[in-house]
This record gives C-alpha cells, structure tokens and sequence, in this order.
C-alpha cells in the first residue's frame, strides 16, 4: 500500500506491525487526520475551475512497484503540452496532491508518498511527472515537491526493502526515539520491552565485565 511508505519511513516495526502483521489501534493523530481527509477522500467529488479538472480519491497502481492506493487529490490542468486524455477530450498536465495534517516533516516520509502516487499515474498514463504539492493544514499551504533523481532513487530502495520484509513476513525490532511517544501502536509494539537485551547479549555483557 502507497500509504505504508510513511509509516514504513517513520518506522520500520510500526509499518511491520500494521501491513505484515495486520494490528492498528487509534489515537488523536490517527482520527484527526481521517477527518481532515474526508473531503479529499470523496471519489463522488469532481470539481472544474477554468482550465483546470480535479479529481479526488482516484485510485492508482503501478505494476513495476508492485504498489497500489489511492491520490487524494489529481490536477489536470489545461495545456497543449501534456498527456491526451480521451474522456476529456484535450491535453492536460497532471499533478497529485496529498492532504497531510500537521507540518512539514524532517524526514521525506511524506515527499515518499507523494513520488509514489506519481510513479502509479506516470505509469498508468504513459507521461512523466516532475512535481507535485503537499497540502499541510497546520500551516495551510501548499509545498511543492519536485521528484528529483535522488528521491526516486530513496523511493525504490525503501519499496525494494519493503517488499523484502512482506516477503519474508518480517517485523523488524524496535529502534526507540520521540516517535514511539506519539505512534498508535506504542501499546502493541512495547518499545521498552522490545528494546530490552536478549539471554545471550546478557551473558556476553557480564562477561566482558
């Protein structure tokens, strides 16, 4: 799932936890960001602005990823430039957009999945598309992401590793930090535990001693 690579980004044994294992619990963040979403979610939404169509909770695929979900957001915007579009029977530059609650992140978790939905569209449509915005409702505006080598690059190292866990049916261990105060997992994953030294790290330990 396209949406896993946040999780995936954010933590290895989170992403494990939710799409190897299939556990998932709720919490403030969790509920907050499906309501800002609602209205992005919506695949009844089709909305026309002058030149430009926008469609909202179109699903995407790419079969070379092996990675499926859904856009929030499409553009197509007018231009004599982009990619035919029969069903609307002109030329049209695409753009995905992706509605995040909060703020811009430190890490490219969120810049991950907007390449992701990028790489499906590219595929499904036979265009190329080199940016994309990120909608944050913390700060109320767009960010514009453009898809760069080298995060094309990070995107199909974390896929290929992705798949290597599914595979594998792998829940990587637990690396604490910040993050585990505020992940909805924290109460199934049991970072302290999790972190504690196995028997045989124990000895080696008391050994060396």
């Amino acid at each position: 799932m396209i949406s896993g690579i946040q999780h995936f980004i954010f933590c290895r044994r989170q992403w494990a936890l939710i799409h190897v294992e299939q556990q998932w619990e709720e919490n403030y963040f969790t509920v907050d960001g499906e309501l800002k979403h609602d209205r992005a979610d919506n695949p009844e939404i089709h909305e026309k602005r002058k030149d430009t169509v926008i469609l909202h909770a179109l699903p995407v695929k790419s079969q070379s990823l092996g990675i499926t979900g859904k856009c929030d957001i499409v553009e197509l915007k007018k231009s004599g430039d982009g990619i035919y579009l029969p069903q609307y029977n002109n030329r049209y530059f695409v753009t995905p957009i992706e509605y995040k609650r909060g703020k811009p992140k430190e890490n490219n978790s969120d810049k991950l999945q907007l390449l992701a939905e990028a790489y499906c569209l590219e595929e499904m449509l036979a265009t190329n598309i080199n940016t994309g915005y990120l909608f944050y409702f913390e700060t109320r505006r767009r960010e514009k992401v453009d898809f760069t080598d080298e995060l094309r690059q990070e995107l199909q190292q974390a896929i290929e590793e992705m798949h290597s866990y599914m595979d594998r049916e792998y829940t990587p261990k637990v690396r604490t930090g910040k993050k585990c105060r505020t992940c909805s997992l924290r109460d199934v994953c049991l970072p302290v535990l999790n972190n504690n030294k196995n028997v045989k790290q124990y000895i080696q330990g008391r050994i060396a001693e």
